[in-house]
């Protein structure tokens, strides 16, 4: 395997995109119950998580960057290899593989269970998960540059869906604010843990760095890609603190979709019927992004045709859906991947940059001595 890629031009797109896909990577079903589980940690303040979550996600991105400007045009699968040999950087690669199935699962789940809550109680979860699975099959299977027009085209298709958060707004009590900043430092930082797995996915940066033309203005985009993540995050938050009660945003699963059921418009009673179906859109560039690049892992590390990859793991995502049936179960499973998804998206970049540093020192020390 070959530290630094080299794609053909025809599969290397502009870094204007990087944007839609840095913000499509990050948006999807989490955002939906967001509000509430950061409310849990830090009280009427969850909206300063929020803002300290975005601060915590530039610093991440910053690194990310910064570790692959230290290679001419390599992913993490390379750097893997650059870095640590081939067994124990294909065994590091296996690992990053396998968390991106997993967060694609996570995504297919959640949105199940959001479905047969709010639409069809009765839809069995293997028949939803396997359109969803065949949608991100099709998409992955017409390469890079399908997925980013698919996470372009949901990011144009489902702006709109911001502006329905104004009906709530009129119903907000400011009171539910004050007094602010009466929360100590833990429980904001546990509400920026908790926010953390919802604001993930521009660690795929690590590997479509390659594929972008321009890659100066990677960082920049990205960093644009993440204020608007951070800001829907943000209003939603707010929104939801001052819509809900105390005692009502604690029950309250998925709190905006339940704003969404004061929206009224002529001939239409349930809104968030709309919503829940429009959210397919929302989450199918996470599909899609995490399959490609866990199957073009496989392809990388291992020399794996891609194509027979994405067959197999498909497969193995729609029997996976089986495993769990349970609330309580998808939970515990869930809170157990943000932890994990913590570590190797915050914290495991530093370490690989640090690694790099360390090995050029010594690789200059040595060049000094001969």
């Amino acid at each position: 395997m070959k530290i630094n890629v080299d794609p053909p031009k025809s599969l290397m797109f502009n870094s204007f995109f990087i944007m839609f896909v840095v913000h499509a990577a990050q948006t999807g079903v989490g955002i939906a119950g967001l509000p509430r589980i950061v409310f849990l940690e830090a009280g009427h303040d969850a909206w300063i998580s929020i803002l300290l979550a975005g601060v915590m996600v530039t610093i991440a991105t910053v690194i990310i960057i910064l570790l692959l400007k230290n290679y001419e045009s390599a992913d993490l699968y390379g750097i893997h290899k650059d870095l640590f040999g081939k067994w124990i950087g294909s065994f590091l690669s296996l690992v990053y593989i396998g968390y991106m199935m997993v967060v694609a699962y996570l995504v297919i789940m959640h949105y199940t269970e959001m479905v047969q809550a709010w639409i069809f109680p009765q839809m069995p979860t293997w028949l939803l998960s396997a359109l969803l699975i065949f949608l991100g099959v099709y998409a992955v299977l017409g390469g890079v540059r399908i997925i980013v027009g698919v996470s372009f085209m949901a990011f144009i298709l489902t702006a709109w869906l911001i502006l329905v958060i104004y009906a709530p707004l009129k119903y907000m009590d400011y009171n539910h604010y004050f007094p602010m900043m009466d929360h100590n430092w833990k429980e904001y930082g546990m509400g920026m843990y908790k926010t953390a797995f919802s604001v993930v996915g521009f660690e795929l940066l690590l590997l479509l760095y390659p594929y972008v033309k321009d890659k100066k203005k990677v960082l920049k985009f990205s960093l644009f890609g993440i204020a608007y993540t951070i800001f829907i995050y943000f209003v939603v938050t707010f929104v939801s603190i001052g819509f809900f009660s105390e005692m009502t945003l604690e029950k309250t699963i998925w709190p905006v979709l339940s704003m969404f059921k004061i929206v009224r418009i002529p001939n239409l009673e349930r809104f968030e019927f709309i919503a829940v179906s429009y959210w397919m859109l929302v989450i199918l560039p996470n599909i899609c992004l995490y399959l490609w690049a866990a199957t073009r892992g496989v392809k990388r590390v291992f020399g794996f045709q891609q194509k027979k990859a994405i067959y197999i793991f498909a497969v193995l995502l729609w029997i996976s859906t089986f495993f769990i049936d349970q609330r309580i179960q998808m939970n515990t499973f869930t809170d157990k991947v943000a932890t994990v998804s913590f570590v190797l998206v915050f914290i495991y970049p530093a370490l690989l940059l640090v690694c790099v540093f360390i090995k050029k020192f010594f690789n200059k020390q040595k060049g000094e001595t001969m």
